[in-house]
């Protein structure tokens, strides 16, 4: 996010930075309401998803802030789920979106949907009817739009605006009752059609639909709109704080009208910037096609926002909290770079994951002077930023693998690693040399010969002799064969939706967004890895046991390399 986008008080956090508590104009919001005793001194916020898709990052950074101000004013946050339109809610997306609040570290106090307030809502609808302030319309969804206008031009009055009440009332418990089709008829709200703001020009408040709803069955053939049911499911929880995204600033006066004619609690709604990250698609519209046109595995493929693929991924928890911390909160939308999200990522990881060694492309090495049955254990550290982590014990023997990267038969200028002639160190083994090669029919090296040196080994007395290059390993008899996938961005632009006319934001999926390396070989400690399970691959970077494991045959996801070097390169491009 750019500077320019923050609210006054906030201090945007480069992808270099920690996060803070920032002054916001939530916060200070909150701070107005405690200190003039508005609301009796409490905090209720909630976070109010509809159950049509999983939850993504942007939703994290909802949560965090939800949760977040509440916590820290002594108030409460129910969950609610705006359950207003059956034909997409789904109770697998009910139980994804508590499991993945959970997982965020969160634990609301009430949780509550909007199809328990139908009852309430369709009377409080009455009373509108009653008042004077509602109408049943007969008009099409297509001519309801053409009626109401545009920005430069007032809407037209509706034919059936002036229904008497007594025929308003009984339509409507018509509709209730299911005598018309889908479509036929709906009930608006009527406020003013010249309005110069649109959401006022007589909004629909019910709809006639024939489904099967997931928690009413049956019971209902009309649903409230969410412009209606919104504002009173938050007064009916009494809901001092309702935060939402940008795009609702223009409801909140409808949202404020509804409550005024009911003369019911009234909560306030405030606004914020949503969450946009480069490379990464938010619409669960958009999602879900992607998921419906098998284009991924899943919504918790590992290439997905959601936070159901960033924890496959092996994102922590503590990581997207932290990200959402360093991002503020503004009045204004903006895009944040993705090396940011990577930069929390990275910190924690490197503070909590064990180190390992792991072999994704592996070339044998045969150490000819090292004895035949001899197996060693060297003493690995488990992670050199916490010595709680302790040590570990890995067999050493006369066949190991490393990486064909770290061989090179004709080495480039400055390379340092094992060539013909030249020294490297094992990391916590011994220092080899390379003598000759084994090549296949075509003339590929398929095994590299190595004499070692039996007083280098590290921590030994006489190990300080030194070469220019560490290299990692597995011993050949007790590595374990692993499956890897190397997961890159599921998009090749940073703006997914920038494309060609008559394309659509599918045309930048990145062909090369997931490799899959079977073969692979990691230590013996590995073998049962419980899924979920962080390690950093020494050198290589940091990776998630995947559910797809089964016993012996770990599968690792890939969730992010050691170095940020794609921000480095892109800065270096920028200069």
């Amino acid at each position: 996010m750019n500077s320019s986008d923050s609210e006054p008080g906030t201090t945007p956090v480069e992808s270099t930075g920690e996060p803070t508590t920032k002054s916001n104009f939530l916060r200070d919001a909150i701070i107005q309401d405690l200190a003039s005793g508005k609301y009796a001194g409490r905090v209720q916020t909630r976070f109010p998803p509809e159950p049509n898709g999983y939850l993504h990052i942007g939703h994290a950074k909802a949560i965090c802030l939800d949760f977040g101000l509440a916590d820290e004013f002594g108030g409460k946050t129910n969950l609610r789920f705006d359950d207003t339109n059956p034909t997409k809610e789904e109770t697998e997306y009910v139980e994804a979106i508590m499991e993945d609040v959970r997982w965020l570290g969160f634990e609301w106090d009430g949780l509550f949907y909007a199809s328990d307030y139908f009852p309430q809502l369709y009377e409080w609808a009455i009373k509108l009817i009653k008042d004077g302030k509602a109408y049943v319309c007969d008009l099409t969804a297509d001519q309801i739009r053409e009626y109401r206008g545009t920005l430069t031009e007032p809407g037209k009055e509706s034919p059936y605006r002036n229904r008497s009440i007594a025929e308003n009332l009984d339509l409507f418990e018509r509709m209730k009752n299911g005598e018309f089709p889908d479509g036929s008829r709906t009930l608006r709200a009527k406020i003013d059609m010249a309005s110069p703001n649109l959401s006022f020009r007589d909004p629909v408040m019910y709809r006639i639909l024939h489904q099967h709803h997931h928690r009413t069955g049956d019971d209902w053939c009309i649903y409230p709109m969410y412009d209606y049911a919104h504002g009173q499911s938050d007064s009916i929880e009494q809901v001092t704080h309702s935060i939402c995204t940008l795009e609702f600033d223009n409801n909140r006066h409808l949202y404020n009208w509804f409550i005024e004619q009911l003369g019911i609690f009234p909560s306030q709604q405030y606004e914020f910037d949503r969450l946009s990250l480069t490379y990464t698609i938010m619409s669960k519209r958009k999602l879900l096609k992607l998921v419906q046109e098998n284009l991924v595995n899943g919504w918790d493929d590992p290439r997905m926002p959601t936070l159901s693929g960033m924890r496959r991924r092996g994102y922590t928890p503590e990581a997207i909290r932290d990200f959402c911390a360093s991002l503020g909160v503004s009045k204004t939308n903006g895009i944040t770079q993705l090396q940011q999200l990577e930069y929390y990522v990275r910190q924690d990881l490197n503070k909590h994951a064990q180190r390992v060694m792991a072999v994704l492309k592996p070339l044998k090495i045969v150490l000819t002077n090292y004895p035949d049955d001899l197996v060693e254990e060297v003493e690995a550290v488990n992670n050199p930023e916490d010595a709680s982590a302790g040590t570990r014990k890995i067999p050493f023997s006369k066949t190991l693998y490393i990486e064909q990267d770290d061989f090179r038969e004709v080495p480039p200028p400055k390379y340092y690693r094992l060539s013909p002639g030249k020294e490297v160190r094992l990391r916590y083994g011994y220092i080899i040399k390379c003598e000759s090669v084994v090549k296949d029919a075509e003339g590929n090296v398929v095994e590299v010969h190595c004499t070692y040196d039996p007083d280098s080994r590290s921590g030994g007395a006489t190990s300080n002799r030194k070469v220019k290059a560490t290299i990692h390993w597995v011993s050949a008899a007790h590595a374990v064969d692993a499956e890897v996938r190397n997961y890159d961005t599921l998009f090749s632009k940073e703006n997914p939706d920038d494309v060609e006319e008559g394309q659509d934001f599918t045309a930048n999926l990145n062909p090369n967004s997931l490799e899959v390396l079977t073969g692979c070989k990691v230590e013996p400690g590995l073998k049962d890895a419980s899924a979920g399970s962080r390690y950093q691959f020494e050198r290589l970077g940091y990776f998630c046991v995947d559910p797809d494991s089964t016993t012996g045959k770990p599968v690792f996801n890939k969730t992010i390399g050691l170095k940020d070097t794609w921000a480095k390169i892109e800065q270096r491009a920028k200069n």
